[in-house]
């Protein structure tokens, strides 16, 4: 019995080997010329990330900056409820966002639009969709003081600072020479020069810099065809996007389920008609990640996204393999995440405001 169960499996592996040999090549990707001057032209539009943390606009970042931005990014008690912090929406460990259509704030009020990723964010023309936060700074402001958000103010946020000896001695490091130091502007500055450290480098980075083995020859092709079909007319840059505004349906407007109509995007910041409908380019690093997408947040595939992408702002349908070859690239985008060790945040003293649940159930 035992050289009849052999024979049958040898049969049974030679059968699967012919069957694989036989099958046609139409699964694969075909192979297409990769321009001999492909990293030139790259170059033209795009640029690799730096080795080092950039700098920001007045305010020099320091080790000890970093140190407090980071207990400050991860603190839930800068929130009014003390269940929020930035990184309930900014998670580091799935994309530098929250992977939710759009975002779970104070009372479980459902925010207006996805968040957008915190890696590599230092890099954008500005912050939000709309552009309404000119840098990190201000970034990280506004969900601290919104209502549908962290719901804090800043008198609030700095009392729960300053009743922790340690943040006092962490924020007097941090911000030498200054006669005030526990401040909402210091604060700011702080969570700021901490996310400009969360720089993802990745192959396409490798590529650029001369490693012609850092992409796929799929990925290459899609590269090409990117540039090609005029996606990097408005995903250019450091970040492939991020650095302009365009109006979403450039050619064609997407249905409502995309494109909700009562958020009319940079209209609300501007208030000028030309920019009803116009959202900063998304910046593309990590995409791979970072579903659902749009700023709506209704879309969870990244093939259907780039097809939508081709409609409403090319003007074109893309065909199934130029999808392909262009998931294909989004996907030499994905960095590496510096390894990010929580902070030990420090312990509540007596002095230290309650929160909102705390209060509510007294």
């Amino acid at each position: 019995m035992a050289c009849v169960h052999n024979a049958r499996r040898s049969f049974m592996r030679m059968l699967f080997t012919m069957m694989a040999t036989a099958l046609p090549a139409a699964t694969a990707f075909a192979a297409g010329p990769i321009p001999a001057d492909l990293r030139e032209k790259a170059l033209a539009t795009f640029k690799a990330l730096p080795s080092t943390t950039p700098a920001v606009a007045n305010n020099p970042i320091t080790p000890e900056k970093i140190a407090l931005g980071k207990a400050l990014f991860f603190d839930p008690r800068i929130s009014a409820s003390g269940v929020l912090s930035c990184s309930s929406c900014h998670n580091l460990a799935t994309g530098g966002d929250d992977n939710l259509e759009t975002s779970i704030g104070h009372g479980w009020q459902k925010g207006p639009r996805n968040a957008p990723t915190v890696l590599n964010a230092v890099f954008n023309i500005a912050q939000f969709w709309d552009g309404r936060a000119e840098d990190l700074k201000a970034q990280a402001k506004g969900p601290v003081q919104s209502g549908l958000e962290m719901a804090n103010t800043p008198g609030q946020v700095i009392a729960t600072l300053k009743s922790m000896p340690i943040y006092a001695e962490w924020f007097n490091a941090a911000f030498r020479g200054e006669a005030d130091r526990v401040t909402f502007d210091n604060l700011a500055k702080a969570i700021e020069a901490f996310e400009a450290t969360l720089v993802t480098p990745a192959p396409f980075d490798a590529f650029l810099n001369g490693d012609d083995g850092a992409i796929t020859s799929e990925q290459k092709q899609g590269l090409a065809l990117f540039m090609e079909k005029g996606c990097s007319s408005c995903h250019s840059g450091i970040n492939v996007g991020g650095e302009g505004y365009y109006s979403f349906g450039l050619i064609e407007k997407p249905s409502t389920d995309v494109l909700p109509e009562n958020d009319k995007g940079r209209f609300s910041v501007t208030n000028s008609a030309d920019d009803s409908y116009v959202f900063r380019a998304a910046p593309l690093r990590n995409v791979a990640l970072t579903a659902p997408y749009f700023h709506s947040g209704k879309v969870w595939d990244l093939k259907q996204a780039v097809a939508i992408m081709g409609t409403t702002q090319l003007g074109e349908e893309l065909k199934a393999q130029e999808v392909d070859l262009l998931v294909a690239f989004l996907n030499s985008l994905t960095g590496e995440v510096a390894e990010v060790v929580l902070p030990i945040l420090p312990a509540e003293t007596a002095t230290t405001p309650r929160s909102a649940l705390q209060i509510l159930g007294k």
